[in-house]
């Protein structure tokens, strides 16, 4: 039975609303537990909507967090479709954008999310221009990409991210053409630096994919309403029936912008500035996932982690917090992809310009390697390329924050637990 005496709300309803609201029960929270979705499906996991979901190899229903009953049977009051335009941080009440309505709130977790940054060009009104951020946008693409393979027609992908990437491999498993646009000179650019883009980059070049490095998109050209191809600022022009932007994503912050929580730049990554427990600068307010921008004491950092296990992980510790637990969130940033034959996990934190060397275990070649990124000795990050069961072994080296010998680490005749002091 519900105690209506406490209403702790979520306004967000990804992968890490559903697990927070999910923790406060399986913790005993007996309050009220509100769980606002601007979106009409129940809350999903995003990665399939750029791998198994977009390929056809998993079914719509296996994206959901949870089984539709669920949010009943743990008494979950569960909105979707519905949109919150204001908190009130006096009154503690938030309103709903459609109809007025206020709710008030104990406590209250922003997990809004990032949304699709848009192209600013001319001919991103013409039909055939994509983003890929929501079940609805992957359904259309999936039936796009089938069109394409069928046709032999041809998408242009504005990005080469973990987004245009993973949506190319898939577009040529369907056997649609498929350029690349990248401004960079190589893909993950900002992700991996040059020393591993390339790897990607052949990985891609095998499969068919043709990128162009080093340029921008300055227009879509369109025919009765329709894409017909793309021009860049090189000078040149592409056929394209079909583009993908995929230029990156924005943390949505307009909401907590609008209440006077404190936000990071911009120009920094952007997000609600959050402390090691996930609280806003208003102490009943905490936020998780994309939208989150947390201190990270192993790197000393404050950082915004836009990947699956952040929301996975960051929504139960925001729950704790909320229930007044002591929690310092500080797991070792992590993340996956899928791309043909190719399977990667990365963990740890290091963009281009905080390390002096990537060292590789294994052979690059055959794209069956360990890459790690090292600062003076020290472990910041590492890349297991279709090597298995190695992460906790990573993470251990990452936390460690122990010098290691960069020849032992090479050598893949050496146990990686065994640099571990």
């Amino acid at each position: 039975m519900v105690d209506a005496d406490q209403t702790f709300v979520i306004v967000g309803g990804g992968l890490a609303g559903a697990k927070a609201a999910e923790t406060l029960r399986a913790e005993g929270f007996s309050g009220r537990v509100i769980l606002i979705c601007d979106e009409r499906d129940h809350p999903y996991e995003r990665p399939p909507l750029s791998k198994g979901f977009l390929l056809g190899k998993e079914e719509r229903d296996s994206v959901f967090v949870h089984e539709p009953g669920w949010y009943a049977q743990n008494d979950v009051e569960l909105h979707l479709g519905q949109t919150v335009d204001r908190i009130d941080r006096t009154a503690k009440t938030v309103r709903f954008g459609d109809d007025g309505t206020l709710v008030h709130y104990d406590k209250l977790l922003l997990a809004t999310g990032a949304e699709p940054r848009r192209l600013d060009i001319p001919g991103t009104d013409l039909v055939g221009v994509h983003h890929l951020r929501r079940l609805a946008h992957a359904e259309r693409l999936k039936g796009v990409l089938h069109h394409l393979g069928r046709d032999n027609g041809h998408l242009v992908i504005a990005g080469a991210g973990w987004i245009g990437l993973e949506v190319a491999a898939a577009a040529r498993e369907y056997g649609a053409e498929v350029t690349v646009i990248e401004p960079h000179p190589t893909p993950l650019h900002s992700a991996l630096g040059p020393e591993l883009g390339n790897v990607f980059a052949e990985l891609h070049r095998e499969h068919g994919v043709r990128f162009r490095f080093g340029a921008r998109l300055t227009e879509i050209v369109g025919q009765d309403g329709m894409v017909l191809a793309v021009r860049t600022d090189d000078g040149e022009e592409h056929p394209a029936h079909a583009v993908l932007a995929a230029i990156g994503a924005a943390p949505r912050v307009a909401l907590a912008e609008s209440a006077g929580l404190e936000l990071v730049d911009r120009a920094q990554g952007g997000g609600v500035v959050v402390d090691a427990g996930l609280r806003t600068s208003d102490p009943d307010i905490h936020a998780a996932g994309d939208v989150a921008s947390f201190p990270l004491a192993l790197f000393d950092a404050r950082i915004r982690v836009e990947h699956w296990a952040n929301a996975l992980n960051g929504g139960p510790a925001a729950a704790r917090a909320m229930l007044g637990k002591e929690v310092t969130y500080d797991r070792v940033p992590y993340f996956f992809t899928d791309q043909y034959d190719l399977g990667m996990e990365y963990s740890g934190w290091a963009p281009p310009g905080s390390y002096d060397q990537v060292v590789i275990r294994g052979d690059a070649g055959k794209r069956e390697f360990i890459a790690f990124w090292i600062k003076e000795g020290r472990v910041l990050a590492g890349m297991n390329v279709n090597v298995w069961d190695v992460t906790e072994q990573i993470q251990n080296l990452i936390r460690s924050q122990a010098q290691v010998n960069t020849e032992s680490l090479a050598d893949p005749h050496v146990p990686l637990a065994s640099l571990v002091p």
